[in-house]
């Protein structure tokens, strides 16, 4: 089965596309920041992740990475999509890095933000805790801390009613125990260290210094280990930063995607 997707016209018919692909929340409207700055130029392909939103679905203990990146090709086929730039925030982007590996002729460029090569200790340590939350608090528990991974204190502090607003919505849509487990495991399992280096094709990697769960040493590890990869690590922004700082995000991503098409083309 398809994930379900949601196709958001460009400017011409001929409009490159994108995709952008979430993290462990796995929805389309995470990138709800993106959507106008991006559709001045190309057309938008956003989808709800297998186990998450409306794709739903049970998923399996030994879901992969793999099978995400599988994903991706499926909704280019049925989007009707021969070459997309991809951009995926955390556990998405490492579905990019799968999917620029496993089929790189679909790609067009790719863009990971926050995402990493191989998972750092103290990214493990982050999810078991989230996990072994979820398993002896449960959901309530478990959504109600994620803003904590996410964005910044003082950020939080300023946006408390909008937070509020996205934890009555999380709890709601909470993808269940085992699919979170799944992708979670998923996630840690990833190693694409020994592979890195046979990429071919441009990508940027967005960090941000104050990333409280994943370290901004993990892109720039990613940086090192691609081949003309462009690395920008940001002073603030957190975890989430295409969230906390949609404008500089986003102008970092079109003026990257600007020349990523005069690459291939």
């Amino acid at each position: 089965m398809t994930a379900a997707f949601d196709v958001h016209d460009g400017p011409r018919p001929d409009a490159e596309t994108i995709v952008l692909s979430s993290g462990l929340g796995g929805t389309a409207g995470y990138w709800m920041p993106q959507l106008a700055a991006l559709r001045q130029r190309y057309r938008i392909v956003t989808y709800d992740q297998g186990g998450t939103g409306r794709t739903g679905g049970d998923l399996p203990k030994d879901h992969s990475i793999a099978a995400m990146a599988d994903e991706v090709v499926a909704i280019l086929d049925a989007s009707e999509t021969a070459t997309a730039h991809f951009v995926g925030h955390a556990l998405g982007g490492l579905a990019g890095l799968a999917l620029a590996r496993r089929r790189p002729d679909r790609l067009r460029s790719l863009a990971v933000i926050n995402g990493w090569a191989s998972a750092s200790a103290h990214t493990r340590r982050c999810f078991e805790m989230r996990v072994v939350l979820l398993k002896h608090e449960g959901p309530p528990a478990y959504v109600r801390a994620q803003p904590i991974f996410l964005y910044p204190a003082d950020w939080l502090v300023r946006n408390e009613a909008s937070v509020a607003e996205e934890e009555v919505h999380g709890l709601a849509a909470f993808q269940g125990a085992a699919n979170l487990q799944a992708r979670i495991t998923a996630l840690l399992a990833f190693d694409a260290r020994p592979w890195l280096a046979n990429l071919r094709l441009p990508t940027l990697l967005v960090a941000a210094r104050d990333d409280v769960l994943v370290p901004s040493a993990m892109s720039e590890e990613l940086a090192a280990s691609i081949p003309g990869a462009r690395l920008h690590v940001a002073p603030w922004g957190a975890h989430a930063i295409n969230v906390t700082e949609p404008d500089l995000f986003n102008s970092l991503l079109l003026d990257f995607l600007s020349c990523a098409r005069l690459k291939v083309s």
